[in-house]
């Protein structure tokens, strides 16, 4: 099998997925802009060959090395980054080469999130009313049909960026003065809830469901944005009953196939409102918070189903785990060597956030496990203290 990874060097903690995939025997061809010498030796180890581009935006110079790599190594199997900012570039190539995995065609549906909410409706699953913005006096229709308060995101965008909160008509007015009304806008009801819960996992290459967790965030990502706050996670122990059940509805009608899925929804009371789906894992360090939370090894788990062989199962107990944040530029109550000492029992590592992550979500990310959500609780108190 050959198997190409678009930036295999970045993010570097997705260089395990290429490391996992050679130790399965599969052959694992990279293409990146970076230096070969720039490559970890464990990277190295696991590519047969790495193509250097000088632009891995360039579609054009990359569609070249995927022929190259076709012409040596003869036909592609998968053509795959697991990143969000390389979705649809890798459509793009898979459909030119007729490699297995999504099509730009199978995308429009976890681009848009005018295209989710109807899927998500056929899954049976809550939403909140919607309407697409296109004009200036698009916005005024969509506030008088669904009524302030409003949040006003692009329709084809990720996380909070470039995310509106529209309470007031002055807000309305700030939002036409800055909107280049070139970017095309969703705008739907804003839910009065401050909690945001995902279905995350691995589907196999039937689209059947071989890994599924939850976990909480514990600010939204809006407020992240807005007040620079420090983000924290966790992974829960247990799932509720409802949310798996509308996880798995959803990810049956998007229909993916030996991929990850990240689902957020907000909780509201007993019951749960879809946001959005995405078509990757989560972003930054999750993956290892999953392995951590469930004493899993996902990116081996990922390598054995490319590979046609079954997912491997985990006999342990599922554990809270905590991926908590801090700022170099921000003074705590209590030093990072007396909370390391004082969790020394339930602390995994410490990361350093890459610079495209740390301004939303901090410079530091801890992780922690722990059978006990009061304790969990304590932990977030802890990490977050400013002196008195």
């Amino acid at each position: 099998m050959n198997y190409i990874v678009i930036s295999p060097y970045y993010p570097q903690n997705f260089q395990q997925f290429t490391i996992e995939l050679a130790n399965q025997g599969i052959n694992v061809l990279g293409i990146g802009q970076e230096p070969y010498d720039q490559l970890d030796q464990p990277l190295k180890d696991a590519l047969t060959e790495y193509f250097r581009v000088e632009n891995l935006e360039n579609l054009d110079e990359v569609k070249r090395a995927v022929a190259f790599l076709f012409y040596k190594h003869g036909p592609i199997d998968r053509i795959e980054s697991h990143n969000e900012y390389w979705l649809e570039q890798d459509a793009q190539l898979r459909e030119q080469f007729n490699v297995f995995g999504a099509k730009p065609k199978d995308l429009k549906k976890t681009k848009f999130k005018s295209e989710m909410k109807k899927l998500f409706k056929k899954a049976g699953v809550p939403v909140v009313p919607g309407q697409v913005v296109k004009t200036l006096s698009g916005v005024d229709l969509a506030v008088n049909k669904l009524g302030l308060p409003l949040i006003a995101k692009p329709d084809n965008g990720v996380g909070a960026a470039a995310t509106f909160k529209l309470e007031t008509k002055d807000d309305v007015e700030l939002f036409k003065s800055e909107w280049d009304q070139e970017t095309v806008y969703f705008f739907e009801k804003f839910v009065q809830s401050g909690e945001i819960c995902t279905f995350d996992g691995l589907v196999d290459k039937d689209g059947q469901i071989v890994f599924s967790t939850t976990f909480d965030y514990a600010h939204t990502p809006l407020d992240l944005m807005i007040y620079k706050m420090d983000n924290s996670y966790y992974v829960l122990k247990d799932m509720d009953p409802k949310l798996r059940a509308y996880g798995e509805a959803i990810v049956k009608t998007f229909g993916m196939k030996e991929r990850f899925f990240h689902i957020e929804f907000f909780r509201d009371g007993d019951d749960y409102v879809a946001i959005e789906y995405n078509n990757r894992p989560a972003g930054g360090f999750t993956i290892d918070v999953y392995n951590y939370a469930h004493s899993i090894d996902l990116y081996k788990g990922y390598a054995s189903i490319v590979a046609g062989e079954p997912f491997p199962a985990t006999h342990m107990e599922p554990q809270f785990c905590l991926a908590t944040s801090r700022r170099a530029s921000t003074n705590y109550a209590y030093a990072e060597a007396d909370l390391l000492e004082k969790y020394r029992d339930n602390f995994k590592v410490k990361k350093d956030m890459p610079a495209a992550f740390a301004e939303l979500q901090g410079d530091y990310l801890y992780m922690l496990t722990t059978p006990s959500r009061d304790q969990m609780e304590q932990m977030i108190e802890d990490f977050a203290k400013k002196p008195d």
